[in-house]
């Protein structure tokens, strides 16, 4: 009994310093102050053209280049300029300053303006998500180099692209549930692509993935070591054909020559039997049930990382991603915004908030406690069509 006890304290405590360490990549994610939504700085992003090659760089390294509407806003009009220009062959999206391509959006600033009833919190999330179904749809190589912490809107920003090259200081993660969000961003889009239930799993624990893993998880499409990007990059600029299978070839070559770090067997590769049989369920319920009769000390952890999240997220999510299987990019998109909403008007997103990135005391008060209490109701009233007027329209 002694034992378990002292296992126990244990796992509960590494479960608190993983959410503290989540809770440092949340903080930088806290770019404006709470009560300025309209913050917009000239340089936040970079864009040049390079020959026929545009070029865009997140540039707010200090706060890991997180994202935010002004970013959004200039992104986006530069990736559709150069998408209707003919002359325009190719785009590489990356992040400056070398520790993040970019840790996720500006979800503080989101709460509070939900909080005083600013459109921010409805223009951030439209008009990002119109960004991800623009960068889905992009008709030439578009290649995220999404070297560092690439988590929420970073996902967006690189994962529907044609090309995502992966480091070893990749560092993926969506952690959503633990803030009483979801994978958002076309979360709901590219997890069950993932193959077997690794996207449920990775949804619902926001257990993080780096270096080649990411890309054996079918995240990344290739694996450069950091100190070969400058000159991946400069072979890329100097292609004088740019079509995608001319990209494809440069980034196999890369990958080819990135020997310096080592290839190891993929980290969930032990535990795929078990991620695939125990996270299928139709509800969170059976994969608790599911993971309590394994009784494995790996199925106990898991079920210690569930214990933690919010129970409506964990809902909401499984079922977002379980009806996408089926769904375009668009229809993805446009649920989302839904939730989205929803995570706005209801309590878990802001206590969720409250606890990892204002109080930081890593003990949110989730509403309902339970997954028990959680009602189809209310998953459903989630999933319900907004007023016509404030539907995302792709």
């Amino acid at each position: 009994m002694e034992n378990s006890e002292s296992k126990k304290s244990v796992e509960d405590m590494l479960i608190r310093r993983s959410l503290r360490r989540l809770s440092v990549v949340f903080q930088h994610v806290k770019m404006t102050s709470a009560y300025n939504f309209s913050t917009s700085t000239p340089d936040d992003v970079l864009t040049e053209m390079i020959g026929t090659k545009g070029v865009i760089t997140l540039n707010r390294p200090k706060v890991l280049n997180s994202l935010n509407l002004s970013m959004i806003r200039k992104i986006y009009p530069k990736l559709t300029e150069w998408e209707n220009d003919p002359h325009t062959t190719m785009v590489i999206m990356k992040g400056a300053g070398g520790k993040a391509f970019c840790a996720g959006g500006d979800i503080r600033a989101v709460t509070e303006a939900g909080k005083v009833g600013d459109r921010l919190s409805q223009d951030f999330f439209k008009e990002e998500y119109i960004l991800n179904n623009k960068i889905g749809t992009y008709e030439i190589p578009y290649i995220a180099l999404i070297d560092g912490i690439t988590m929420g809107g970073g996902v967006g920003l690189s994962v529907h692209g044609m090309f995502r090259v992966a480091t070893e200081k990749t560092l993926f993660a969506m952690p959503e549930t633990a803030i009483g969000l979801f994978p958002d961003v076309g979360g709901g889009y590219f997890l069950p692509r993932l193959g077997g239930k690794l996207g449920v799993y990775l949804a619902l624990t926001g257990f993080r993935l780096k270096g080649r893993d990411v890309l054996k998880a079918g995240v990344a499409t290739h694996f450069v070591q950091s100190n070969k990007l400058p000159e991946l990059e400069s072979t890329l600029l100097g292609l004088e054909n740019a079509r995608a299978h001319d990209v494809g070839e440069v980034l196999d070559n890369f990958q080819q020559m990135s020997t310096d770090i080592p290839d190891t067997d993929f980290v969930l590769e032990p535990h795929m039997e078990e991620i695939n049989r125990l996270f299928d369920g139709n509800t969170v319920e059976e994969i608790v049930e599911n993971l309590k009769k394994e009784g494995s000390e790996w199925a106990e952890k898991q079920l210690n990382t569930l214990n933690k999240m919010s129970p409506t997220s964990m809902k909401i999510t499984l079922r977002q991603i379980l009806e996408a299987e089926s769904m375009t990019l668009q229809d993805v998109l446009v649920m989302e915004y839904r939730l989205s909403q929803r995570c706005v008007e209801d309590h878990d997103f802001c206590e969720g908030v409250r606890a990892v990135l204002v109080d930081k005391d890593q003990n949110p008060k989730w509403n309902p406690a339970t997954l028990e209490k959680v009602t189809p109701q209310k998953v459903d009233w989630y999933f319900s069509p907004l007023p016509a007027e404030r539907e995302l329209m792709l």
